[in-house]
C-alpha cells in the first residue's frame, strides 16, 4: 500500500531527475581514431559481450558468499525477492515496511554518464548510459551521480561505450546533483517490487564496451548533499545477538517476531518525507528490548549497543498502515 505522503509535486520533481538516467548504467573502454572524432560505427548492445558481475565475492560486506549461505555464484542470476535480500520492518509511526537489502554502500557516489545531443533536453534515444566501475572495482557504488555529456547533433546512438571514448572525443561533461539508485547485477536477476509501480525490469548500460544490467529504484528523487555525498537516513535494528557479543551483529541475523518474518527494525523516514534516503545509517539497539520497540519513539529510547555501524542500500518497496 503506497504511503499517502507521496505527493504529485514530488513525482513531478522525480520524473525530471529520472529523465537523466533511464538509458543504461555501464561503461566501456572503446577508443577513437583521433581525438574529437566519432568512432567509425555504432555498437549493437544486443550483440555485445556482457561484463561478468559478482556481488557476493570480494565486493561484498554483509552478503559475502560462503559454504553456509549458498549465495549465487559469480555471474549467476539472483532472485532478490527472497531472503536474505528482503526485510520487513517498521516505519516511524509503526507502519509495516518492506525493503530490499543491497549490502553496504559508500556515501561517495560513482559517476554515470548520460549523453545528450547539443541543444536537446532529453538523452540520446537508444544510447546506453556509461559507467566506469562495476561491483568489485574500487569506487563502485549502487548510487550514481549523473554527469551530462554533450555530443554533436549528428551523433549516432552507442557510438561510444566507455568513459575513455568520451574523453578521447573531448565531449563536454557537466556534473549534476542528481543521484540514481541503480545496483548492477548479473544478467537474469530479478527484484520485482517497487513502491510507485515504476519499471521493475532490468536496464542495460555500457562498461568499457561491455554490457551490464541494473535495477532502477525510484521511490523518491535523490540529490547529493552539500558535501557532494549520498545522503543517509538512520535506521534502528536489533540482531539475534548484540554486536558487542561473540558471534553477534549481522552474522547472527535480525531478530524477528516469533513465527514471523517481522523485525522491529525502525526506519526514521519513508518515501515522501523530505529527509528520506534509501542509504540507511545503521544503529543497533539492545535485542532484549525488542518487544518494547514498535516505532521511532520507542526505538530512540532503547539502549544503543552499536552506533553508526554501516551504511546500507535498502530501498523501500511496500508501506502498510500500523495495525
Amino acid at each position: 500500500m503506497q504511503r499517502k505522503g507521496i505527493t504529485s509535486r514530488l513525482v513531478v520533481a522525480f520524473l525530471a531527475a529520472v529523465a537523466l538516467a533511464l538509458a543504461g548504467c555501464a561503461t566501456s573502454g572503446g577508443g577513437m581514431a583521433k581525438s574529437g572524432m566519432a568512432p567509425a560505427m555504432a555498437m549493437d548492445p544486443m550483440k555485445s559481450e556482457h561484463a561478468a558481475i559478482d556481488r557476493f565475492g570480494a565486493a561484498a560486506h554483509l552478503q559475502m558468499r560462503d559454504a553456509m549461505n549458498h549465495l549465487p555464484g559469480a555471474n549467476q542470476p539472483v532472485d532478490f525477492d527472497k531472503p536474505p535480500f528482503v526485510t520487513t520492518g517498521l516505519g516511524p509511526h509503526g507502519e509495516t515496511v518492506m525493503y530490499y537489502n543491497f549490502d553496504v554502500q559508500s556515501t561517495t557516489p560513482a559517476p554515470i554518464y548520460v549523453l545528450f545531443r547539443k541543444g536537446e533536453n532529453a538523452p540520446v534515444a537508444g544510447q546506453l548510459n556509461i559507467v566506469d566501475v562495476i561491483p568489485g572495482d574500487p569506487g563502485y557504488n549502487d548510487f550514481w551521480q549523473v554527469n551530462k555529456v554533450t555530443v554533436p547533433s549528428d551523433y549516432v546512438a552507442n557510438s561510444v561505450g566507455s568513459l575513455q571514448a568520451i574523453k578521447d572525443a573531448a565531449y563536454p561533461i557537466e556534473q549534476t546533483a542528481t543521484l540514481v539508485n541503480c545496483p548492477i547485477v548479473p544478467a537474469g536477476s530479478t527484484a520485482t517490487h517497487r513502491l510507485s509501480g515504476n519499471d521493475a525490469g532490468l536496464h542495460s548500460g555500457w562498461y568499457r564496451n561491455k554490457v551490464v544490467v541494473y535495477f532502477n529504484f525510484s521511490e523518491a528523487p535523490l540529490k547529493v548533499d552539500a558535501s557532494g555525498a549520498v545522503p543517509v537516513s538512520p535506521i534502528y535494528v536489533a540482531f539475534n545477538v548484540n554486536p558487542d557479543m561473540p558471534n553477534g551483529g549481522p552474522a547472527s541475523g535480525f531478530k524477528m517476531k516469533m513465527g514471523s518474518a517481522q523485525t522491529h527494525n525502525v526506519l526514521t523516514t519513508l518515501p515522501g518525507d523530505m529527509e528520506y534516503s534509501p542509504l540507511w545509517l545503521v544503529t543497533a539497539y539492545d535485542g532484549m528490548q525488542f518487544d518494547k520497540v514498535m516505532d521511532l519513539s520507542t526505538a530512540m529510547n532503547a539502549m544503543a549497543v552499536a552506533k553508526d555501524i554501516a551504511t546500507v542500500n535498502c530501498p523501500v518497496f511496500s508501506i502498510s498502515p500500523a495495525m
